[in-house]
């Protein structure tokens, strides 16, 4: 059998990178009649194939992952808004990423941190190291992004303010990426593809404008796709996702996944406190005394309390 890495998947199948180069596959019977609540295979998963006579191959074998940057799948709920549990599943953005680049606008659209929030969570559960793109610089200059994006780099991310259309702060960005599987992902019309035109010129990825009407992105990756980079790596572009549920995160543990909270938690005259309204709680204590952005505090609450399920473009 021959070793591979999945670039490529769409419709069920999967174009795996080898030594002996790229081979369109599908995944082996047997496989696909497991029972699972999460994708089998996807982008970023090791494989296994076999080579058929016709030149096409098939999965084998899918190596376990050591991480992945996941999302609940859409869809699911009854009439009633109620969703039935045999229905909950896990959709794999991309397997085994070594870095994930949350790509925000600073204008058009406007950036909604609570939905940088929730990726930044996601990414926490997942110990995978991650960085904010403030993409669109040029719109509102450099002063004004380090304000909308200020509190940011005082939790340890880092926030590149980038201009995809002038190339400013691309070339800082590129070189992070380098011999490094990174996953670009944000709201649709955060300019991911022409981020990556930026960073790889070859690629020619059709970008989109944003509407008029609604403010909103339109996709434009519609499949995901691991690019190689010249300089060594792959980049991740996703398609832009407009629902944006966490999977497999209980409202309990969410303290754990902000960084500026999850050292206050012992701190707490109750262990099981939620933050919300319990006395003798360090993180409303260390909120009042501005030690925890009030802006990250409200997202933590609203996703404890379930709030923000829709639209991240519009999450307000």
């Amino acid at each position: 059998m021959i070793e591979g890495l999945i670039v490529k998947a769409q419709s069920g199948f999967f174009t795996v990178r080898t030594g002996q180069g790229d081979i369109v596959c599908h995944l082996r019977g047997r496989l696909k009649q497991q029972r699972r609540l999460t994708d089998l295979a996807t982008i970023g998963d090791h494989v296994l194939i076999e080579i058929q006579p016709d030149g096409k191959g098939t999965i084998e074998h899918v190596a376990p992952r050591v991480r992945a940057l996941t999302r609940r799948a859409p869809g699911g709920f009854g009439r009633r808004g109620q969703r039935a549990a045999a229905a909950e599943r896990e959709q794999v953005i991309i397997a085994n990423p070594d870095l994930a680049v949350f790509v925000f606008a600073c204008a058009q659209p406007t950036p909604h941190l609570r939905a940088l929030d929730r990726y930044l969570v996601m990414a926490e559960a997942q110990s995978l190291p991650s960085v904010i793109v403030a993409n669109k610089v040029d719109l509102i200059g450099l002063e004004a992004a380090e304000d909308v994006f200020a509190a940011y780099p005082p939790l340890g991310y880092r926030v590149f303010p980038v201009s995809a259309r002038n190339g400013e702060g691309v070339e800082a960005l590129r070189a992070i990426l380098k011999d490094r599987i990174t996953v670009l992902a944000g709201p649709s019309g955060a300019g991911k593809s022409s981020l990556l035109n930026a960073i790889e010129p070859g690629l020619k990825l059709r970008a989109g404008a944003v509407s008029e009407q609604t403010a909103k992105g339109k996709h434009t990756t519609v499949h995901p796709e691991l690019h190689a980079l010249r300089g060594g790596g792959y980049v991740a572009d996703t398609p832009g996702m407009r629902a944006l549920e966490l999977f497999d995160i209980e409202p309990d543990e969410l303290d754990a996944y902000f960084v500026e909270i999850r050292p206050l938690v012992a701190d707490c005259t109750f262990s099981d406190c939620t933050h919300q309204n319990e006395p003798g709680c360090a993180v409303r204590a260390a909120v009042a005394a501005g030690a925890v952005s009030p802006s990250r505090y409200e997202s933590y609450l609203r996703l404890r309390r379930g709030d923000d399920r829709g639209s991240l473009n519009e999450a307000a």
